[in-house]
């Protein structure tokens, strides 16, 4: 295993996870909007997986890539959100909280797959495929960024995913009161980020399902962080 990348090579590994990670997110908004009854997302052409209709120059280029440069930082971003019309759901409240819970659900079955990838990369590395090192690699890029993406993404802070959950299940005027957090809500966040307390609040939780999916992946967490050290130094 090799034990340092270049800039080209760290960002050769994130692209795809990042893109993918991101993407699909989105996508599992709108495919589950359309189920309950709202085809806007459909109608836009935004149930694709082409990443170029998804782009946030901001969220999806610039922020991850600073993330990435910054030394022991973790790396997120975010895509266009996918537009979806609370007013076409069949039952608004209720359905806008799966529609929300279907981003974070997506990127756990993301972290799965990669972990799965991961494994089969690591048992070909054994016999001697050693070309099959990116792969492992982006196998636990891929674990990674979709674990801190659900985390992140499942925060009860409108307007994340986590946040439109709770003001889904809590009674209407409640939940009336919590969407009014919603205009602040990005700036709350950027506050959280800047004082450290993000990585505070995610870190335990980004551990917890990190227990659950590693098993699959065949790496202990040492050996996890140690990758993941490489590919964010």
């Amino acid at each position: 295993m090799i034990s340092q990348l270049s800039l080209i090579q760290q960002l050769a590994v994130w692209v795809v996870p990042v893109l993918l990670a991101i993407t699909v997110h989105e996508v599992s908004h709108g495919f589950v909007a359309r189920y309950y009854g709202d085809t806007t997302a459909y109608m836009l052409g935004r149930l694709t997986l082409n990443p170029v209709k998804h782009i946030d120059p901001l969220g999806t280029i610039l922020v991850p890539a600073i993330m990435l440069l910054l030394p022991g930082s973790f790396v997120f971003g975010w895509a266009k959100p996918v537009p979806v019309s609370f007013n076409n759901l069949r039952n608004p409240m209720r359905d806008m909280a799966v529609v929300a819970a279907a981003g974070p659900l997506s990127n756990l079955t993301m972290a799965f797959l990669w972990a799965l990838l991961a494994r089969l990369s690591m048992g070909l590395l054994k016999d001697g495929y050693l070309f099959f090192e990116p792969l492992l690699l982006m196998g636990i890029a891929g674990i990674y960024i979709n674990i801190i993406l659900m985390v992140l993404n499942l925060l009860p802070l409108p307007p994340l995913d986590g946040g439109r959950v709770l003001a889904g299940i809590l009674p209407g005027p409640m939940a009336m009161q919590f969407s009014r957090i919603e205009p602040y809500g990005f700036m709350i966040l950027i506050a959280l980020l800047v004082t450290g307390l993000l990585g505070w609040i995610l870190f335990p939780l980004i551990s917890l399902v990190l227990f659950v999916v590693l098993p699959v992946s065949g790496f202990a967490p040492q050996g996890f962080w140690q990758i993941i050290q490489i590919l964010i130094q």
